[in-house]
């Protein structure tokens, strides 16, 4: 399957997991956690903030799904709102046009019966 294919949320994970697989790669080669405990070790001060950040970090996940969750189900109930809305208009003008051709038609014959007196 083309990628130009493939859906938006399709696109977006195949993103997420070649970056998340990069960061593991440059984080296992660039030993990154190590390089943060040696400068936790060298800087008692900033430990304390170290639980903190990562109570932010997982608070602030938590809270993304929560937002994003919300905002897809607002977005399911608008489009289901537009789709009846739709709906609705293309019901109304099948109408007028059925309304315009009866009319039409209506005009015809009186104009064919004017013609004949």
């Amino acid at each position: 399957m083309p990628i130009s294919k493939l859906s938006s949320a399709t696109k977006d994970l195949i993103v997420i997991a070649v970056v998340s697989f990069l960061v593991f790669v440059l984080s296992y080669f660039f030993n990154i956690f190590g390089f943060i405990v040696k400068f936790l070790q060298k800087h008692p001060s900033a430990v304390t903030f170290v639980d903190e950040v990562v109570t932010l970090l997982l608070t602030l996940s938590i809270s993304f799904v929560v937002f994003s969750w919300r905002r897809w189900r607002e977005l399911k109930e608008e489009t289901a709102q537009r789709i009846k809305a739709q709906e609705e208009l293309i019901k109304i003008a099948h109408t007028k046009a059925e309304i315009e051709r009866i009319i039409s038609k209506q005009l015809r014959v009186e104009i064919e019966e004017r013609k004949q007196v």
